[in-house]
């Protein structure tokens, strides 16, 4: 029933002269390892992906049956990130705000305004430069941002889990590089390796 209601923004902007609209999110912020991903994505006028929700609210499995989804059904989608020494070497609102605007910048077409969630688009060393609007909560407001919540996601996610297969002794595939309980006691044991963001470390 609430899907409708998704298109609520999407709608007020192309009535107000906007042709195209992407939604765009980030994903990873958080964690002590591994990139912050972002996606970029503009989908047609009320396309119908039953489902279609907030990432944090879907279960694995949900997201990555979306994800396949929104990647055959959107007019355009883009997936981009910041590795941990860019994070390291700058600060973690700016690697946001710079994968937020690579994942748009690599979109097959510009868009003429950008729906962002959150209420931050620049940091001392990045901005988000595309027309843009901020919603707080977008990825449970927007249609096109929750398809970029996902795709960010399960981005990250699959990075991860390669990454659990390099370095095994971290358990990545558990905690996707997240400050869990489990990922301090590995840190301490092991020591970072090359994706560990050092400037994430200093608890230890």
């Amino acid at each position: 029933m609430s899907a409708p209601d998704l298109w609520t923004y999407e709608r007020e902007y192309w009535a107000k002269g906007y042709e195209t609209i992407c939604g765009c999110d980030e994903a990873g912020a958080g964690p002590l390892a591994g990139p912050v991903y972002a996606a970029a994505v503009i989908l047609s006028r009320n396309l119908v992906i039953p489902g279609l929700n907030d990432s944090k609210k879907l279960t694995p499995k949900k997201r990555d049956q979306l994800y396949d989804q929104i990647i055959a059904q959107a007019e355009a989608w883009a997936v981009a990130w910041v590795g941990p020494e860019e994070i390291d070497a700058t600060d973690i609102l700016s690697a946001r705000m710079n994968a937020m605007q690579r994942a748009i910048d690599k979109l097959q077409f510009p868009p003429d305004l950008a729906l962002l969630d959150g209420n931050r688009d620049h940091g001392k060393a990045g901005a988000v430069t595309t027309p843009h609007v901020m919603l707080i909560k977008g990825d449970s407001l927007s249609a096109s941002i929750a398809a970029a919540s996902i795709l960010a996601k399960v981005s990250r996610d699959r990075y991860m889990e390669e990454m659990a297969v390099e370095y095994p002794q971290y358990a990545f595939e558990k905690h996707k590089g997240y400050p869990t309980k489990l990922h301090y006691e590995l840190l301490r044991q092991y020591g970072p390796c090359p994706i560990h963001r050092r400037s994430f470390l200093k608890k230890l």
